[in-house]
Formats: structure tokens, C-alpha cells, sequence
């Protein structure tokens, strides 16, 4: 399926694999926007069968998180430190302080980096967005971040019909004909599998998604499977997820539903229904093409002879969604489509969204869906921005299959995850610069024994959005607010404060949280200076 045609310079990338190696090939896949439930098997009525098989051949987590936002995420994800620790603290602006230059710090080595010392081959397809965008600031781009071939758009949303910000290595090149994003990225990844065949290196294939973050843009016979499917509303959609969830598993009885949003009207109040439902149509279109799209690579991947020894990781960069598209356009965003036609930007009634010549989001009320049982969404560090989806693969290695962990786990895990299963080491030192520390620790032993577990601590920051987890308790706060105290054994929905009873445990986790906001270069939001800043993802 290769319905598209590049204009620009493209240089031939040169990589190396095998099946037969010792070490296992390695894929990263990162969904973006998608929240903790918007799969099949995490409880989805959205048709993700690719997933599914997936999960019943591997092991899912139940308490894998993200950062909360999509450039922290990868920053972390791919050099496993926390995101400030790597220069990326918010999104791609520079703030002109360590945490927050934008871009990823030359004291931070990527997972592709890491994993070229012990004769790995690597490639990176999809979203970037952990630098500048500017042709002539380059040397973040993934080419020089240890990737040898790379298909990517740097920026972190783009149309899905008529992208802008792509690269082929090094290159900015622009896409043609009938072209849709999704599909494209999951073209160049078969292309890459399908190159290292009979190749001698093992490889590393970091594939990093954009669906399915706004805009909703989906091919019409995607849609149209979903025509209906969500007249109920999204207080029933809710209610039916819950369901399904803990029928799987996927959650623990004892912690109950968040209640809706009291920003989010009762469905049958709301006005513009066939709108409202053609939202979610869209996205769930675009959930499917992502697994479509995943189980055309797993093919290839299985066609090559290399799927017993491959570790495939997927998750999602933070939870559902709830901006709001404006009715004025982005800056450095098309305002036309490849054939010409305007765009029409902004959450309208009156244009349903879905072809080109739309840019609409979903928005908090099938975001609350996506995010099913928490509360909160994407930008915030409550359960609902944070808690992501994890399937893990490798038939040589995973032996439990289509079991849970409840493991917890978080994206500066990925790198560590990668070198153990790659018996690769992180280093201390690499291109003259002193490399921070390793935060993240494999998750490879909770993968073999899913019953095993160990107790974590971890920490978020994001806009002023702080929280810890210290075992079972967490200590969050939104910005400028109170902390909040919740034991997540019996509370992860975190509708039960306790931190006006549990001054002492509030003040214990407080210290902790400094103490590492300190060394981690984190910064108050409110001392930072964001004059003119922006960014999106």
C-alpha cells in the first residue's frame, strides 16, 4: 500500500540486521494522544485486533505511565532520564535554562546511541518532536541523534493528508499524491524491516506515531464503520469501557469510576449530537488505521523470520486529548491542502470533521472517555494524563502470555528495558560529554515473571502540574493547587483525598519531590520566562 510521492533530496540510508543474531531485534511503538483505554485490550470498542494479538501473545501493564505531554515523553523515552534531565522540560521552546532549552542535551544519549555501541542498526519513522523544527538547526534531528535512517516529521501535529515538517535522513522533503500519514509511516517502517532481511546486525526501530492526536482526519470508508457507534453518548461509552475493563482485568473493582467531568454536560443535554458522534468517529477510525497499521509491520516483521527474537514495546505518549482547536491556525501550519483547497481550522458544528479540509480535536468530552476510569487529562499529572497502555512481546524471552503486570512503570524505563534485553551498556561518557545518570530501570524481569513486583518511586512535573509515587501513595498537585494525598491500592482514581489527615506522609513525599526537582533541573513554572512561547503536541 504505497499511495504517495516525495519531492526533495533523499539520502540512501545503510543498515544492518538479523533474525539469527544473539541479540534480539528491538521496536519501539509510541501511539500519540491515545489514552489508557482507547484499545481493545484495554477495553475499547474500537476495532484494534492487531493490538489485541499482540497483547494475548505478550504481557500488558496496568500501572505503565507516560509524562503527560507528547516532547517530555519522548525526551524521556528515548534517553531514559527524566525529561528536564534531557533538556526538555516543556515542548521545543527555549526558556534559556538547562531543563527547558527544547531540545534534547548533549548529556543525554538516545537509546539509538546506546544501542550503536553494541553493533545495533537503527532507524527512526514517525514524530520527532524533541527539537526545533529549523532546517538550519538540525543537529538534534534524529539523524544526528544516532538513527542511520530516518523518516520522520519533526514537528508534533501535522494534516494527515498534507503533512508539513518532514524529513527523509537529513532532508526536509514534501509529500505528494494521495498521501496519508499514518499510512506512509507504517510504509517506511515495512521498508526498513524488509531491508535488514539478510543483514548481519540486529536492529533498533524506534516508530513513533501520530495518530492519533488531532487533527481528526481519517479516510471516509474508515468512518463510515463507525457511523452510530457512538450515538450513546459518551456517559454510556464510559460506563460500557468500565465494564469491559474490569471483566479483563484491567482495573480493580474497589477503585470505581471517576465521576464525569463537571465541565462536560450530560450527554443527553448536549446540542449538535451528529456532530459530537462524528468526533469520535473519526478518532476511532484513526485508532484503527494505527492498528492496521501495526499489524502490517508485525507481518513484515514475521515475513523477515525475525519475530521470536524481537522485542516489540507499545504505549502512548500521555492521556486522551482535551484541547480545543481555535478557529485561527497555528502558526507554520498549511492553511491548504496538497491539491489546494483551504482548511477549515477550528471545533465548528456546523463542518464535520474528517477530510482534509478540516482540523478539528475530539475535546475534554471523548478525551474523559479515552481516559476511562481516571479523572483528568493530557497536560495534567493525575491518572488520566499519565496512565498509558503497555504491551510487551518476545516470544524468546516472554514466556506468560496474554497475562498483566502491575509492575509499575514509567518511560524512563524504555531505554533501560532496551540495553538489558540488548546486554548493551549505558555510558558514562559519549561524544566528549559526560552523560547524566540512568534514571529508568528494566522492565524485562517483570515482563518474564508478571507476577513479581517491586515498589517505585517516581516523579512528574509538567507546567507546574507536580506529583510523586512512593509505592502505593501518590502526592499530586495541579498547578498552583493543594497537594492532594491518594493511595492507589484502593484509590487510583484519586477521588479520595488524604492529605489534610496525613500531614506526615504529605510532608515526607513533599521533601521527596524537592529533593529530586532539585537535582533534575526542574524549574517553578512560574519562574520561568515563557514570553511568547508556544508549542503543540
Amino acid at each position: 500500500m504505497n499511495r504517495r510521492t516525495f519531492i526533495g533530496t533523499v539520502a540512501a540510508g545503510v543498515t544492518a540486521a538479523s533474525a539469527a543474531s544473539s541479540k534480539p531485534n528491538i521496536i519501539v511503538i509510541l501511539a500519540d494522544d491515545m489514552g489508557f483505554c482507547d484499545i481493545g485490550c484495554y477495553g475499547s470498542e474500537i476495532s484494534t485486533p492487531n493490538l489485541d494479538a499482540l497483547a494475548k501473545s505478550g504481557v500488558r501493564s496496568t500501572h505503565f505511565r507516560n509524562t503527560a505531554r507528547c516532547c517530555p515523553t519522548r525526551a524521556a523515552l528515548l534517553t531514559g532520564v527524566y525529561s528536564h534531565q534531557a533538556g526538555v522540560g516543556h515542548m521545543v521552546n527555549d526558556y534559556g535554562v538547562p531543563g527547558y532549552r527544547g531540545e534534547l542535551s548533549r548529556n543525554a544519549v538516545t537509546i539509538a546511541e546506546a544501542l550503536k555501541g553494541a553493533s545495533y542498526s537503527t532507524a527512526m519513522v514517525g514524530k520527532w518532536h524533541v527539537t526545533t523544527p529549523d532546517p538550519d538547526k538540525r543537529d538534534n534531528w534524529p539523524g544526528k541523534r544516532g538513527f542511520d535512517y530516518v523518516y520522520s516529521n519533526i514537528v508534533g501535529a501535522t494534516n494527515y493528508f498534507a503533512p508539513h515538517g518532514l524529513i527523509r535522513n537529513d532532508q526536509p522533503i514534501t509529500a505528494t499524491g494521495d498521501y496519508y500519514h499514518t499510512e506512509a509511516l507504517t510504509d517506511e517502517a515495512i521498508g526498513y524491516i524488509n531491508r535488514q532481511k539478510d543483514a548481519t546486525n540486529p536492529f533498533f526501530l524506534y516508530l513513533a506515531y501520530t495518530a492519533p492526536h488531532w487533527p481528526l482526519q481519517a479516510r471516509d470508508a474508515d468512518i463510515a464503520k463507525y457511523a452510530g457507534r457512538y450515538a450513546g453518548g459518551w456517559d454510556k461509552l464510559r460506563a460500557e469501557r468500565y465494564q469491559r475493563m474490569l471483566e479483563m482485568g484491567v482495573v480493580d473493582a474497589k477503585w470505581g469510576i471517576a465521576p464525569r467531568d463537571p465541565d462536560i454536560p450530560a450527554w443527553d443535554s448536549v446540542p449538535n449530537k451528529e456532530w459530537q458522534q462524528r468526533r469520535m468517529e473519526v478518532y476511532a477510525a484513526q485508532v484503527e488505521e494505527l492498528d492496521r497499521g501495526i499489524g502490517r509491520v508485525l507481518d513484515a516483521l514475521k515475513a523477515t523470520g525475525a519475530e521470536e527474537n524481537t522485542l516489540v514495546l507499545f504505549m502512548s505518549d500521555n492521556g486522551g486529548c482535551a484541547e480545543v482547536i481555535k478557529n485561527t491556525p497555528n502558526a507554520g501550519y498549511p492553511t491548504k491542502t496538497l491539491t489546494g483547497q483551504n482548511v477549515t481550522w477550528g471545533n465548528r458544528p456546523s463542518v464535520m470533521p474528517g477530510p482534509a479540509t478540516t482540523f478539528q480535536s475530539y475535546g475534554p468530552e471523548w478525551a474523559h472517555l479515552s481516559n476511562t476510569p481516571f479523572r483528568m487529562y493530557k497536560h495534567w499529572v493525575h491518572e488520566g494524563g499519565i496512565a498509558s497502555p503497555l504491551i510487551a512481546r518476545w516470544p524468546r524471552q516472554i514466556k506468560e502470555h496474554g497475562t498483566w503486570t502491575h509492575q509499575s512503570g514509567h518511560v524512563i524505563d524504555v531505554m533501560a528495558t532496551c540495553l538489558d534485553a540488548a546486554g548493551a551498556s549505558y555510558p558514562k561518557t559519549y561524544n566528549g560529554n559526560t552523560i547524566t545518570p540512568l534514571q529508568g530501570k528494566s522492565l524485562l524481569p517483570a515482563l518474564r515473571q508478571p507476577k513479581h513486583t517491586t515498589a517505585r518511586t517516581l516523579f512528574w512535573e509538567h507546567e507546574g502540574n507536580r506529583a510523586v509515587i512512593e509505592g502505593d501513595w501518590k502526592l499530586v498537585s495541579k498547578y498552583k493547587g493543594p497537594w492532594e494525598l491518594y493511595n492507589l491500592a484502593e484509590d487510583r482514581i484519586e477521588t479520595k483525598d488524604h492529605a489534610a489527615t496525613d500531614l506526615a506522609r504529605v510532608k515526607k513525599m513533599e521533601t521527596l519531590y524537592e529533593a529530586w526537582a532539585a537535582r533534575s533541573q526542574v524549574v517553578p513554572w512560574d519562574r520561568l520566562n515563557r514570553t511568547g512561547a508556544q508549542g503543540n503536541g
